[in-house]
């Protein structure tokens, strides 16, 4: 689902869906409220994370480890499609950007990944949403993108 079907879809009465909508003005309230939400995980959760490039899906992940006592630095795995870091629990981070088709994601064992004792953080989860846990949360993120508004992020956060 895109962001603008997210957005429609919030406003209607009978939406089954556990949600929150969160608006955030510079990176470094992005990184906050994902270390905040880092509080919320536990072994075995699965994040997927939705919207476009510079939505801030990178930064909301830093925060994540940063709540999670990772001490390594957390980049994007844009060209490895993974990286491991050790925290609280362990924390796999995908970023699903250059795969061309869903089922690549099998090519490097993702099965182990989602149903193992650690969290996974997914970017660019819509490009496999069909092969992802059912069982998951879905972070939709929106650069606003208008004068005066450059650093505004709108983050809906949705528990399936």
């Amino acid at each position: 689902m895109s962001i603008v079907e997210c957005e429609k879809r919030s406003c209607a009465p009978d939406f089954d869906f556990s949600e929150k909508k969160i608006i955030t003005n510079s990176p470094e309230e992005t990184l906050r409220v994902g270390e905040k939400f880092a509080g919320r995980l536990k072994p075995g959760s699965v994040v997927a994370l939705i919207g476009d490039l510079g939505s801030g899906k990178t930064t909301f992940i830093k925060g994540v480890c940063r709540g999670l006592n990772v001490v390594e630095e957390s980049t994007s795995p844009t060209f490895t499609l993974i990286n491991e870091y050790t925290g609280k629990f362990p924390v796999y981070h995908f970023d699903f950007y250059r795969i061309e088709k869903a089922s690549e994601i099998y090519e490097i064992g993702s099965d182990e990944y989602f149903y193992d004792s650690g969290v996974c953080l997914i970017e660019w989860a819509d490009k496999v949403i069909d092969f992802l846990p059912k069982n998951r949360i879905e972070i939709y993120l929106k650069n606003c993108y208008r004068e005066g508004l450059e650093n505004t992020r709108k983050i809906v956060v949705r528990e399936l």
